[in-house]
């Protein structure tokens, strides 16, 4: 096998992410879907961007912001994804290096600029976001690098690539290659609507490829068609050799075979922002895997590093993750080779 340079490995949309407070008539004025993602073109991010309020602009992107929880954990990261050469990509290039995460993506050059996601976050902590996705979305298999992929325990897909025929391709290849390397490989379905647009490609990649599935309950129920979450469940238990799927203050299920693992949400004193909710306990959860942890302690990883996002604005950690582990009486185990 060859050497393992990284936990995991992320692949999905290299976007600058900026956030904002707004109220509920902003998002009825401009045609927002409230607690969903919708795609947006340019010129709409442009005129969206300067109505919107003061907010925090960071690099981002679901994945992106997956490897930088499993950074401050401790971990051992790299990233793909494409950006262009503008001052935003430069954002992102620079951001993501800082937090010590591996990034060597080559840029796209003479066409589309940098993605940024729009968030507006309303008085419940709601986030609505509103995605130009840019340079992400010429993302192919001519990306990604082999020797990086069989470096990793773990292979992560973020399910919000997946609209490109080009990125479906990329998916399925970067899987080969860590399977060929005996390592596992991920996805998160990201979004409903993500589901409901690619729900038969999806269902496919789950059933030929995925050792580890995120979803959140609804995205779940979306993607076996059913109303029932017991009914889901049933159904993901066949086809992922492990399934995560977070419940908001229900906390998280865990399926294994017949195994069943159920963990509580971990107390908040305040919640601010949802965003990243589902990335940053994704970051969790694979660095406990990726370091053999059993699934209740890669469980409780994923529902403090979630815990600690939804206190503050922003989707990357404000607080060290690998310090709130300890306070919870988890050691990070050291890497496996």
């Amino acid at each position: 096998m060859t050497e393992t340079r990284y936990d995991v490995l992320g692949v999905g949309n290299a976007i600058v992410d900026v956030i904002a407070r707004c109220s509920d008539d902003f998002l009825v004025e401009h045609g927002i879907e409230k607690g969903g993602m919708t795609l947006i073109d340019e010129d709409q991010a442009t005129s969206l961007y300067a109505a919107m309020g003061e907010g925090t602009e960071i690099s981002g992107g679901s994945g992106a912001n997956t490897l930088a929880g499993i950074a401050s954990f401790g971990g051992r990261g790299a990233y793909i994804g494409k950006v262009a050469e503008d001052a935003l990509g430069d954002t992102f290039d620079r951001e993501i290096r800082t937090i010590g995460v591996d990034y060597q993506t080559s840029r796209l050059v003479g066409g589309a600029a940098t993605a940024r996601c729009l968030v507006n976050v309303t008085e419940d902590a709601q986030r609505s976001m509103c995605t130009f996705l840019g340079a992400s979305t010429f993302f192919s298999d001519e990306d990604l690098d082999k020797s990086r992929i069989e470096a990793a325990h773990i292979t992560y897909l973020e399910g919000y690539l997946f609209d490109r025929e080009e990125a479906k391709r990329a998916f399925v290849r970067a899987a080969e290659i860590a399977k060929a390397a005996n390592r596992k490989v991920s996805l998160t379905l990201s979004d409903g609507f993500c589901v409901d647009r690619h729900r038969a490609s999806f269902r496919q990649l789950v059933d030929n490829h995925i050792d580890i599935l995120f979803a959140n309950e609804d995205e779940l129920k979306s993607l076996y068609e059913t109303d029932d979450f017991d009914t889901a469940l049933s159904r993901v238990r066949e086809e992922a050799a492990v399934a995560a799927v977070t419940r908001s203050e229900k906390g998280a299920v865990i399926v294994s075979g017949e195994t069943t693992v159920k963990v509580p949400a971990e107390p908040v004193a305040q919640l601010v922002d949802t965003t990243g909710a589902g990335d940053q306990f994704a970051a969790g959860f694979l660095l406990g895997m990726a370091r053999g942890a059993d699934l209740e302690t890669c469980g409780r990883l994923g529902v403090i590093a979630a815990a600690e996002i939804i206190s503050h604005m922003g989707a990357r950690p404000e607080v060290e993750l690998k310090t709130l582990a300890t306070r919870h009486g988890i050691e990070i185990p050291a890497p496996l080779d």
